[in-house]
């Protein structure tokens, strides 16, 4: 809501993290007359778009409070959204000659964006990189909403030679505190009989980069999402034999295609045990002797530097509470956390948080009071539970109405029908064509994409639109 008497007042605020969020966030907080510092922890923007090629001394089952290697990208991996729903609302995703100029590009194409997002709003002056944050915590836990401060320990790389570093170590008091860490670091890892005395190699997804170590291999591959998916068909061009393990047999037209066209790639069902001789039991009494078990298995929320005295907690993957997934009732707006649903169309949404985040700061609006917060998020918890959804997919959002009422809440515009239209018609063709669907898609999407190019999204800056090649160019 508006704040009815506007006071306006600028403050100094901490935002974590150089990724997607980080950076939009730290636009809209210096655009509403905000001080702003952005501690990142590697050596450019980026976040989990910062490719990281050299995961050696990392944890290969990410136990480690902290990880060394923040990124999860692996050297091949394309986009899973086609770029013109990606941008943010202001400055879109446009090809680029000499660049990646495919709907669905690599990984690096959209670090260009970013960059590109960077330097258009002047935005690296307030970074500080190679500077990773250990403690975050409370000045003085006053009342609620008032004079609430946060004291932040940081700790600074400073290269001397190739193998020699310093470390600075700073500490530091905001006003406030923005967390934009991202969600696809730290492995979130099953729970299998005989997987601590499993003698040989098991690692998460988060530190793959490359097929070529698993040539001519027996590769386990756990968890059948998209990344595990994707993996899989990579891994079969070099492997001896890849066993995809999925929680369920039913499976999409799209990876019935890919099992038919790789002879090597075989369907399990889950896990059973692990045995010290390197065999791998399932569930249906089959099994194989294994070099290597992939687990691709998804991520876990963490926050290692962040001491709320227990007010803010990660439970199964739900953070709470959390007032639409951003604000922690009790210490809002001076902490909140932008980054966290998943299942939408992240960049307009983080730009709807960070705007939000801003205003609040300013005092130009109002957050309900802490009575109708909880209320709320005990509601939302209830439809969860209501819905026959388990907890850790409490963040899980896959709505666009809930996207735009959020926006609503700083007069966001709407996501755009064309948007949601070729969103909705990637994950169609992503379901049959599992393999094909970032280079092939039908007319219905070409009639939206010229729609899309006509648009004010793509035309505002006033640049020319450089397009792909339609389809039947390429032919």
């Amino acid at each position: 809501m508006v704040s009815e008497k506007p006071s306006f007042q600028s403050k100094h605020v901490c935002v974590i993290g150089a990724g997607p969020s980080g950076l939009v966030a730290a636009r809209e907080l210096r655009k509403e007359g905000h001080t702003v510092v952005v501690l990142e922890q590697n050596q450019d923007i980026g976040g989990q778009w910062l490719y990281q090629p050299n995961v050696e001394g990392e944890d290969p089952l990410g136990t480690d409070l902290f990880l060394k290697v923040h990124s999860s990208m692996y050297d091949s991996l394309r986009l899973l959204s086609p770029r013109e729903i990606m941008g943010f609302s202001d400055f879109p995703f446009l090809v680029k000659k000499d660049r990646d100029m495919r709907r669905f590009p690599g990984h690096r194409e959209l670090l260009l964006y970013l960059q590109d997002f960077v330097e258009w709003f002047g935005l690296r002056e307030l970074i500080r990189f190679n500077t990773r944050v250990e403690h975050v915590g409370m000045v003085d836990y006053g009342e609620f909403g008032k004079d609430l401060r946060w004291v932040v320990k940081s700790k600074e790389i400073i290269a001397k030679s190739d193998d020699d570093n310093d470390e600075k170590m700073a500490e530091e008091v905001f006003d406030a505190v923005v967390v934009a860490t991202g969600h696809y670091s730290h492995p979130r890892m099953p729970s299998i009989k005989g997987m601590g005395t499993w003698k040989r190699n098991q690692f998460h997804s988060h530190i793959y980069r490359v097929p070529e170590p698993f040539r001519d291999e027996v590769v386990v591959v756990v968890g059948n999402s998209y990344s595990g998916q994707d993996i899989s068909m990579e891994l079969a061009e070099v492997a001896r034999e890849v066993h995809l393990s999925a929680k369920s047999l039913d499976i999409t037209e799209g990876l019935s295609k890919v099992l038919d066209k790789h002879r090597n790639l075989y369907l399990r069902p889950q896990i059973d045990s692990l045995e010290e001789d390197g065999t791998v039991s399932f569930v249906d009494g089959s099994s194989v002797i294994a070099n290597t078990i992939l687990y691709c298995t998804g991520y876990s929320y963490a926050f290692p530097f962040l001491d709320t005295k227990g007010i803010v907690v990660v439970d199964d993957d739900r953070v709470g509470p959390l007032y639409e997934h951003t604000f922690p009732p009790s210490l809002a707006p001076s902490l909140s956390f932008i980054g966290i649903p998943r299942k939408i169309i992240g960049f307009p949404f983080f730009e709807s948080q960070a705007k939000w985040i801003a205003q609040l700061l300013s005092g130009k609006r109002t957050l309900p009071t802490w009575n109708e917060m909880m209320r709320s998020i005990k509601d939302f918890y209830n439809s969860v539970d209501a819905a026959g959804l388990p907890k850790h997919n409490t963040h899980d959002i896959a709505n666009f109405e809930y996207c735009e009422k959020y926006g609503d809440n700083v007069e966001f515009p709407h996501l755009e029908e064309w948007r949601k239209e070729l969103c909705v018609s990637t994950i169609k063709n992503l379901l049959v064509n599992l393999e094909t669907f970032r280079d092939s898609w039908d007319e219905g999407d070409e009639k939206l994409l010229q729609e899309a190019f006509q648009s004010p999204h793509f035309t505002q800056l006033g640049s020319q639109v450089l397009t792909f090649q339609s389809q039947s160019d390429r032919c």
